[in-house]
C-alpha cells in the first residue's frame, strides 16, 4: 500500500502540481514528477491518496482558485469610495490582484482551455467573466446617476477590462508589458483614458 510522507498535505500537492503545470505543461507534468516535487518517491502512489487522478487535481486548483476570488471581489465591493476616478484606480488594482494572486493557475488556462474547456470554462465565468459584468452594471449606475455619459455600459466595460488585463497576462506569458512601461505608469494612464472614455463630469466628485 502507497504511503503518505509526513508533512505532505492535499495543498502541497496542489501548490507543486500548479507550479509545474504553469512550468512545464499539463501533459509533460507526470504524477510522479509532482510527488517528486513535494519530496515523495516518483512511484510511492500518494497523489491517489487525496486525488483521483491528475486531471481531478488540476480540477480541485480551480475550485480553490473559485473561492479565493469570490472572497476577494466581496472585499473590493465593500470597499468602493464615492469619488468614480478612485473606484476606476481601485478596480484597476483589484483586477491585477486577481491575475497576480494565481498567475501560475491564470497561465495554465491560458494554455490548457481548449483541451479543458469543462474545467476552465467555470474559472473564466468565475472571475474574467464577471469583472466584464460587474464593470458593466458600475457604469451603468454611474450613468443614471449622471456621473458618466456612455451609451453602452457593457461594450465600455469590456473594452475598458480588455485593455487593463492586457499588461498583466502579457507579462505573464513573455515577460514584458505594453510598451515596457512600469505597472504606475500603465495604471495612470489607464485610469485617464477610462475617464475620458467615460466622459466623467466635474464637479462629481472626479
Amino acid at each position: 500500500m502507497a504511503k503518505t510522507t509526513p508533512g505532505v498535505t492535499r495543498e502541497r500537492l496542489l501548490d507543486e502540481a500548479i507550479r509545474l503545470f504553469a512550468r512545464r505543461g499539463y501533459g509533460a507534468t507526470s504524477v510522479a514528477d509532482i510527488q517528486q516535487a513535494c519530496g515523495l518517491a516518483g512511484g510511492s502512489g500518494a497523489l491517489y491518496k487525496h486525488f483521483p487522478s491528475k486531471q481531478a487535481l488540476l480540477e480541485a486548483a480551480v475550485r480553490r482558485n473559485l473561492g479565493t476570488m469570490a472572497l476577494r471581489r466581496q472585499e473590493v465591493v465593500e470597499r468602493i469610495p464615492d469619488d468614480p476616478r478612485e473606484t476606476l484606480l481601485m478596480m484597476a488594482r483589484a483586477v491585477w490582484d486577481v491575475i497576480d494572486g494565481d498567475k501560475d493557475l491564470v497561465r495554465i488556462m491560458l494554455r490548457e482551455f481548449t483541451v479543458f474547456p469543462e474545467i476552465f470554462e467555470p474559472m473564466w465565468q468565475g472571475v474574467l467573466a464577471t469583472l466584464y459584468r460587474e464593470c458593466a452594471a458600475w457604469i451603468a449606475a454611474q450613468r443614471e446617476s449622471g456621473v458618466v455619459e456612455t451609451a453602452d455600459p457593457e461594450a465600455t466595460a469590456a473594452v475598458l477590462i480588455s485593455s487593463l488585463t492586457y499588461f498583466p497576462l502579457l507579462n505573464l506569458l513573455i515577460g514584458h508589458t505594453p510598451g515596457d512601461l512600469g505597472e504606475e505608469t500603465f495604471l495612470e494612464a489607464w485610469t485617464e483614458h477610462a475617464a475620458r472614455t467615460l466622459a466623467l463630469r466635474p464637479g462629481r466628485n472626479s
